[in-house]
């Protein structure tokens, strides 16, 4: 079950922002409503944004709130998730990691599924627990949400009665309370490190010391394994009332006779006589800046974040989400200046964005971040800080805007063309947040008429309004995070407010905006032909071969109104080179990658595509070269092009190379310290020596790498297009493709020359070893156990091994965490593969406590001898056939499967029809078929144990 993530981790990445969209090119006719709404007289844009008209939305006599929706996407399923605005900001000290615990609770007995009937129940029907069932707990809100298939008729009243019995009917029995206690503290111990230690100092900062800064969901400690029961089921009956919860309900469903089994079901839910209060908290501004340096062995980098506090605010009318766009054309705008920086040798951050937006749904703000390289952090703070008053002396460019704007433009265009084919799980987010939150929950097609129309009316002056706006000289908090090696380096206050004031002094000059009339390719290519068509029908497909020996299969799809996969390979990869080249050969791909490709630098050709729904990457793996992407109709010809640039047209600049590896080095400098880094080089150490194709680079590999040679050698393998098959799926028609073929792969240049990847010979040990590992401070243990050796890769072989590995999570989430308490996630993960040899890797994980880790590892492997002994249980089975049947139901309508299926079988030189059988290989699964991949591969002989410990157990 998820819960709120470490916040320094999540601060660690950029933000994303909204799709915000609009293109101008939709003339549909707008009712009148909606042209007095996007008048131009600001008047009109107090106007509340509209609401989606197509779900139906009612409220029963005790409060309590529905939305339900009818959606085919997917057909015969649908998503119901709970939400209840109750969190950990209403609980009392006492309570800390109630709210969360309520929500475990709800899945161990609920009044018409005691103990643990709710998960056996839901897996007999192809429920995935985890990642289908599942649940998580906020700050102000818990959500419980349920996709299952909805053309079975009990299981869809039976998925009522479980959001009917969350809502109210928890058993909240003494013995499963108890019993919850050990896995809670399990999924609390694992969250612990330096992230979390580091976030304690850091939240009463961020959140100016506000109640939200001590009630993180996961709770603490002395509650979660100490509090009364009756607290719990105080708290459950306080909170879990019909006037604080919404149940939503999209999918392949009759909503007329949804709303009705609603009302039976929930209507009688007990209402309170005086209900607590259930306030609004919020974060009050300081109106004064904060300094905070936080330090810690196990932090890897360091980390700078400037936040500029502002008041909350709310998109609700068509000004309010007018404004919403112009802060996203400010967030696009400044942080793909940083980007430029960011691709010079000389960059002094690895990583830097800034960005106008919410924080945790509490308070609004500029935020500004930047890890520096190492001894850089002066200058990274500078260089950000230099950019925004860049942007307040000068503003942007018009060609920067136009960028922006066409950009989401572009975005607003491609969502409205698939708006028929729209998950049921986003409908069911617009919706919550409607109800948690209020937030707008737009029409696809109102959503689209307002993007449409209120883009062209935004200007380059309001972005650059809105950018002097949020940045301000108060409410300010400066947050350093870094090594504790660090700690005497770190400055203080005054310290970096002189760093900020030297910038002031300095006179800057505008941005220019380099932009390139070249177009991608310096010559058109000579056309070539298809030599000759293959149909397969059976997967409603066509194998063309072209005059250059390059073979393409094309397989046309419905699924998705404007998306076009595309996938390539060649055998070969990184394995044909000798060990002083692999560290040029391996990393050749990305480099180039990064480096812009034909007459286009690596700037150049990301503004190049600015407003184009394509992207293309090359890439070589240890056996294979290739390139893979997406585009739609429109983008078809970019998309060709870039692939035949790559083939052609590389290009390796010597500021990308020499700052990728600067970038790379620097990223290295501390990463001794953290665990699990430290956990990964011992098991690599331990199962492949040496050698460096299976080790983690030193700075000095990385130093080695050649310039010259990577491109040598990424041209090499890009040399001889005869040897490459293209996969091609999605929403394009075989005649408006066929000239692209024609143009830009037929011309492809080829020698005919038959290449195969090396067998490199790089095998583990032929019996297992233990290895105990100690690094890290906090009292937890991490457990990994692999069996590990030579495979018979075959279909029946490859689905008894998928039947194990879904068996044997079953009775190790059953016995580890529900019966021994012991762990909060665990589970079996089976990998094989065929070339060079077959080899197989069988996988358990988990993390506990010190005191149980050994106990744990017996009882895993006490598992696995019962599987071998008796095979598995047939129930257990069942659940493995009907989630596989169902998910194979989905599957057979999503691009990216037939791309991987195809592409799959011609990888591994299979029959590509033969993915139809699956099926029917599936019901052969028996208790026998499964018994005989235990005996044969989980064999103690090969069993590796990796385990990492805390440094004081030595």
């Amino acid at each position: 079950m998820k819960f709120l993530k470490p916040l320094a981790v999540a601060f660690l990445l950029p933000a994303t922002f909204s799709s915000l969209q609009a293109k101008s090119n939709f003339n549909a006719t707008l009712s009148s409503e909606v042209r007095t709404i996007l008048s131009q007289d600001t008047l009109a844009w107090s106007s509340p944004l509209p609401f989606d008209k197509d779900v139906k939305v009612g409220k029963l006599k005790n409060g309590f709130t529905y939305y339900i929706r009818k959606n085919t996407e997917p057909e015969k399923r649908v998503t119901m998730y709970l939400g209840v605005k109750v969190g950990s900001i209403l609980e009392k000290e006492e309570e800390r990691g109630l709210a969360h615990f309520l929500e475990h609770m709800n899945f161990n007995g609920l009044k018409h599924f005691p103990k643990n009937e709710l998960v056996d129940y839901l897996q007999k029907a192809g429920v995935r627990f985890g990642s289908d069932l599942n649940a998580y707990t906020g700050f102000n809100e818990t959500v419980y949400q349920l996709p299952i298939p909805s053309d079975d008729p009990e299981l869809l009243k039976n998925g009522l009665q479980v959001m009917r019995d969350w809502a109210q009917d928890a058993l909240l029995s003494s013995d499963e309370i108890d019993k919850e206690r050990g896995i809670i503290m399990e999924e609390m111990r694992g969250g612990r490190g330096a992230s979390q230690r580091m976030q304690e100092q850091m939240l009463p900062v961020l959140l100016n010391g506000s109640l939200y800064s001590n009630r993180l969901p996961i709770g603490t400690e002395e509650v979660v394994m100490g509090f009364k029961h009756q607290l719990i089921r105080d708290f459950h009956q306080r909170w879990y009332r019909p006037d604080l919860q919404s149940i939503i309900i999209v999918g392949d469903i009759d909503p007329q006779q949804m709303e009705k089994e609603v009302v039976r079901l929930f209507s009688d839910m007990k209402v309170v006589k005086k209900p607590a209060e259930r306030k609004q908290f919020g974060i009050d501004l300081l109106n004064k800046n904060q300094f905070k340096v936080i330090t810690d062995p196990e932090m890897p980098q360091t980390v700078a974040r400037v936040l500029i506090k502002h008041p909350k605010s709310e998109v609700k009318s068509v000004g309010d989400y007018r404004t919403s766009l112009i802060k996203g054309v400010f967030n696009q705008v400044i942080n793909a200046r940083l980007r430029e920086i960011s691709q010079k040798p000389d960059a002094p951050f690895l990583q830097a964005f800034v960005s106008v937006d919410g924080v945790l749904d509490v308070f609004d703000a500029m935020t500004l971040v930047a890890v520096p390289k190492p001894n850089q952090l002066e200058a990274s703070i500078q260089t950000v800080y230099r950019e925004l008053k860049r942007f307040e002396q000068f503003g942007i460019t018009e060609s920067e805007f136009q960028r922006a704007i066409a950009m989401y433009s572009k975005s607003n265009e491609m969502a409205y063309q698939e708006r028929d084919k729209v998950k049921s799980d986003t409908y069911v987010n617009n919706y919550l947040g409607h109800f948690l939150r209020g937030e707008a929950a737009m029409s696809i097609e109102q959503d689209y008429q307002l993007t449409k129309q209120l883009l062209p009316s935004l200007t380059l002056k309001e972005v650059e309004a809105i950018g002097n706006k949020y940045y301000a000289e108060t409410n300010r908090d400066i947050i350093i995070m870094g090594p504790e090696k660090d700690k005497d380096k770190m400055p203080d206050e005054a310290i970096v407010n002189n760093w900020l004031g030297s910038v002031n002094k300095e006179t800057l000059t505008a941005y220019e905006d380099q932009v390139s009339d070249l177009p991608l390719l310096s010559k058109e290519p000579v056309k070539g032909t298809i030599k000759s068509v293959k149909a397969i029908d059976a997967i409603g497909s066509k194998e063309l071969t072209l005059s250059n020996g390059v073979k393409v299969i094309l397989k046309p799809t419905t699924f998705k109104n404007d998306q076009i996969l595309i996938s390539a390979f060649s055998e070969g990869g990184h394995s044909l080179y000798d060990d002083k080249d692999y560290f040029n050969a391996s990393n050749a791909a990305g480099i180039v990658n990064s480096s812009g490709v034909g007459q286009l630098n690596a700037v150049e050709i990301r503004k190049y595509l600015a407003g184009k729904n394509v992207g293309i990457s090359p890439y070589i793996s240890e056996r294979f070269e290739g390139v893979s992407g997406s585009t739609d109709k429109e983008g078809l010809k970019t998309a060709f092009e870039l692939i035949h640039a790559y083939f052609t047209e590389p290009r390796l600049d010597e500021d990308i190379f020499q700052g990728i590896i600067a970038k790379t080095i620097a990223s290295m400098e501390n990463r001794e310290s953290e665990p699990r880094f430290v956990f990964q080089t011992a098991i690599n150490k331990a199962l492949y020596g040496d050698n460096i194709r299976k080790n983690n680079a030193s700075p000095e590999q990385i130093k080695s790498i050649s310039k010259e040679r990577t491109l040598e050698i990424f041209k090499e393998r890009f040399a001889d297009a005869s040897g490459f098959t293209f996969t091609i799926v999605g929403s394009f028609n075989e005649e408006d493709l066929k000239p692209y073929l024609e143009q830009y792969l037929a011309s492809l240049p080829s020698s005919n020359k038959p290449e195969e990847a090396r067998d490199l010979k790089i095998l583990p040990p032929a019996k297992g070893v233990e290895v105990v590992v100690n690094k890290g401070k906090e009292a937890k243990a991490q457990v990994s156990l692999a069996f590990l050796g030579d495979y018979t890769y075959n279909d029946d072989e490859n689905i008894n091994m998928d039947a194990l590995e879904s068996v044997l999570s079953i009775k190790l989430l059953e016995r580890l965490r529900e019966d021994e308490s012991g762990v909060y996630g665990t589970g079996a993960s089976a990998s094989y593969s065929k070339f060079p040899t077959g080899r197989y890797s069988f996988n358990i994980g988990f993390g506990t406590s010190l005191d149980k880790y050994q106990s744990l590892i017996n009882s895993a492997l006490d598992e696995i001898d019962k599987i071998k002994k008796n095979g598995p249980t047939q129930v257990d089975l069942d659940k493995f056939i009907i989630e596989k049947t169902r998910q194979y139901e989905l599957d057979l309508k999503e691009n990216n499967y037939w791309l991987g299926e195809i592409s799959g079988a011609y990888r591994l030189k299979e029959n590509p029809t033969a993915m139809l059988k699956y099926l029917e290989k599936l019901k052969k699964v028996n208790i026998s078929s499964v018994k005989a991949v235990a005996e044969k591969y989980l064999k103690e002989d090969t069993l590796f144990k990796f385990i990492l410990l805390p440094e004081e157990t030595k």
